[in-house]
């Protein structure tokens, strides 16, 4: 065979090598692939271009979005947005005087009329102001101690978040009001320890940013919605309108101590002066003192023509003396807020000193001396960091009434309590009740005269201690 001299291994390779030639050999690979390049060529040749078809003049214009293009559709109508979810349940309050009528006066007209007997009686006594000096602190601090919350005095009163609350100047009967986000009017007897006690009146058609009772006349419960200022007069039985306005209100308070005129802020940042005893329901002067947002107003205690506004990063004293339409400067600038104010007030017997919450997390003390004179304040002395009082709206600072230098914030600390600091920045005492209280209070008030204190919470519930 002529390979007798390789081995076996290498014949063996041979002959695999042998085979496997003469197998693709059989196939005929190279005409195959001459062939396929040949026909490849062939196609190329007759390729051309597909043409377009002609446009249809009727073809059907292509759908667009009716939205974007700002068209009602023809065939469906657009659906009206609610302006709240409850649009058909809480209809609009119609303008002018109300009565006192509650939601449930139905069924609960006799227990109605003893709320409003026991509202009528206990403004007819007056209290009584004598010996009643600022206690020191050492006084005070184990007067807040004292205070406690028990179950009877939880009750929810409104329907939906608190916006705003009033408690009665009476010494003898614990009578609170509050307002929610829908209108709405709660009013409690808490002396009563029943079912009985509170009822809801809806005296307006959006939220209730601002209630005071008279200071000169507690039968008088007055009332700012955003369109709307009321007086609720129990003495007549009727939620009176004072006020009404096509720009939002956002709060009010007493230029005199006979609740005949006060300063309105807006939401848009002006102010107007309103006068009870005029005719009408418009305001005697509307100014712009160049805030973007006008969150709260807050008279001087001792010096009546000074107010403070608060509102966007701008904190600032004006004389309502001076206030016209447009071009009103300052007589003072409460300046350090890096974000959005959420409210400021006086010290509650001389006003030398200023509370303000800001959303940077700090509440701010400033001090001033002489300031019915000079009315220029100083650099803030105090910054409290308190990541807890964050929110604009909610945790509002306010001073107790009985107490020049201590004021109290709702906290959103664990366990959920109402914090009492002095005006250096010292925490005095904290109102905490881990099996009564589990929600943050956000809006407070606090009795002019009684050791009372009420937090509202965002669910319509009064805790009272």
């Amino acid at each position: 065979d002529g390979y007798s001299h390789l081995s076996a291994y290498e014949r063996k390779r041979l002959k695999n090598i042998t085979e496997n030639a003469k197998f693709f050999a059989a196939l005929k690979l190279h005409e195959s692939a001459a062939r396929l390049n040949q026909i490849a060529t062939q196609r190329q040749s007759h390729v051309t271009k597909r043409r377009k078809p002609k446009k249809v003049e009727d073809e059907t214009a292509r759908r667009r979005s009716m939205r974007l293009l700002r068209v009602e559709p023809l065939d469906i109508p657009l659906l009206e947005t609610p302006a709240r979810p409850e649009a058909e349940e809480y209809p609009q309050v119609p303008v002018g005087p109300l009565p006192m009528v509650p939601e449930d006066q139905a069924e609960n007209s006799k227990r109605t009329e003893a709320l409003l007997s026991t509202w009528m009686r206990i403004s007819e006594l007056k209290a009584d102001d004598a010996d009643r000096g600022t206690p020191d602190i050492k006084r005070y601090q184990e007067s807040l101690s004292s205070m406690v919350l028990s179950e009877e005095n939880i009750r929810k009163v409104v329907k939906a978040r608190v916006c705003s609350m009033a408690i009665h100047p009476s010494e003898s009967t614990i009578l609170v009001a509050a307002g929610d986000k829908w209108g709405h009017i709660g009013l409690w007897n808490v002396s009563c320890r029943s079912e009985e006690g509170a009822h809801i009146f809806i005296p307006h058609s959006f939220q209730v940013n601002c209630m005071h009772f008279s200071p000169c006349n507690p039968a008088h419960l007055l009332s700012l919605s955003n369109d709307t200022m009321r007086c609720g007069d129990v003495t007549r039985a009727v939620f009176d309108e004072i006020c009404r306005s096509e720009e939002d209100f956002s709060s009010f308070d007493f230029l005199e101590e006979n609740a005949s005129t006060a300063i309105v802020g807006h939401w848009d940042g002006g102010v107007a002066v309103v006068d009870r005893r005029t005719p009408g329901m418009s305001s005697e002067l509307s100014a712009d003192i160049g805030f973007r947002k006008t969150r709260t107003v807050h008279v001087h205690p001792v010096n009546k023509q000074y107010f403070l506004a608060a509102g966007g990063m701008d904190v600032c004293v004006f004389d309502v003396r001076y206030l016209k339409a447009k071009g009103n400067k300052p007589l003072s600038s409460l300046t350090g807020h890096t974000k959005s104010v959420a409210s400021a007030y006086f010290s509650p017997v001389t006003g030398s000193r200023v509370v303000t919450v800001c959303a940077d997390d700090k509440l701010r003390i400033f001090n001033s001396k002489n300031i019915q004179v000079l009315l220029i304040f100083k650099k803030q002395s105090n910054k409290i960091k308190t990541h807890e009082n964050s929110q604009p709206k909610p945790g509002w600072a306010i001073w107790d009434p009985k107490q020049e230098n201590c004021f109290l914030v709702g906290s959103m600390a664990q366990p959920r309590q109402i914090q009492v600091f002095q005006d250096t920045g010292k925490l005095l005492h904290s109102f905490c009740n881990v099996d009564c209280l589990g929600s943050v209070c956000s809006i407070n008030v606090v009795h002019p005269s009684q050791n009372i204190l009420v937090g509202g919470n965002s669910s319509g519930r009064l805790h009272v201690f």
